[in-house]
């Protein structure tokens, strides 16, 4: 039986799933049917849990589209809080492994309840090869961007996907929606790419608007959030520890002088289920997708 867990990180919400459970191919057809919110159970992405050689667990992360994602800060403490309660793994640290390196993990438990899950989100880079990003090899640090006839001031930064942040004195959603796929499909990325708006209120917290790469207007993002916070020091105008405001919430990146960084925030569960047979006979089949 496909069951499904689904959680969310300040709005941003992914379905939980055993690979072990999982009788159906799992390719881009299928996930976007499953993530459909009108077609399907809904969300913003699948958390596949895998087996490691290298760490106590796997984890594939896929987005709405069908694509697959590297990271995802709030997919990773969403996960976690699935493997403390529900999946056998209570151990603090938790050594997850994803596409984009070994995370650890430490849930915070109030009784039996996880309601915050800390995560070592690896080393922040702005190396253009590393993001990655075409050019030659430099830092891409306050670099203009042309999108159509506009020339946008951004800094690029991989924290083990990537990322494209926007300084702004205002934010507003309308132009996120108008020049968020623009430049996440723009030609200077070969993987695509996260897309932040970002507007600075103080040196200890930043405001963001996001557009993720594969999923489109995000209520938060914890790998967003992370870059931000990168991009924010980066570029002087931040320092140490930032609270990143999104519209979902807001969450805590710790930024270290080796470019390390650690996340922080709540997570909380919503439902539990499992597929309806008739979708995963569905699915079995190869089945043309109703809204395409």
């Amino acid at each position: 039986m496909a069951r499904f867990t689904k959680g969310h990180g300040l709005g941003n919400d992914y379905l939980v799933m055993e690979e072990r459970d999982v009788d159906f191919p799992l390719g881009p057809a299928a996930i976007r049917w499953i993530c459909h919110r009108n077609w399907g159970v809904g969300s913003d992405g699948i958390l596949l849990r895998t087996g490691s050689g290298v760490a106590d667990v796997g984890l594939r992360i896929f987005n709405p589209d069908g694509s697959e994602a590297e990271k995802s800060g709030n997919g990773l403490r969403i996960f976690a809080k699935y493997l403390w309660e529900r999946g056998g793994l209570r151990k603090s640290p938790m050594r997850i492994e994803t596409k984009g390196g070994v995370v650890e993990a430490v849930c915070h438990v109030d009784g039996e309840r996880v309601d915050q899950v800390t995560v070592e989100m690896g080393h922040a880079t702005f190396r253009a090869p590393e993001i990655p990003m075409h050019g030659p090899d430099r830092e891409v640090v306050a670099v203009p961007l042309q999108v159509g006839d506009r020339f946008l001031t951004v800094t690029c930064v991989s924290v083990g996907n990537p990322h494209c942040v926007v300084f702004t004195d205002k934010l507003d959603d309308d132009e996120v929606r108008q020049l968020g796929p623009r430049i996440e499909a723009h030609v200077s990325f070969p993987n695509r790419t996260n897309v932040q708006f970002a507007r600075v209120l103080a040196r200890d917290r930043v405001e963001i608007r996001i557009w993720e790469r594969g999923a489109g207007f995000t209520l938060a993002s914890g790998s967003s959030s992370c870059a931000v916070a990168a991009a924010a020091v980066r570029n002087g105008l931040a320092s140490g520890r930032i609270t990143i405001q999104s519209p979902g919430g807001e969450l805590l990146v710790e930024v270290r002088e080796d470019w390390s960084m650690r996340l922080r925030g709540p997570v909380a569960e919503a439902c539990e289920g499992a597929l309806a047979p008739e979708l995963v006979r569905a699915l079995r089949a190869g089945a043309p997708l109703p809204f395409e």
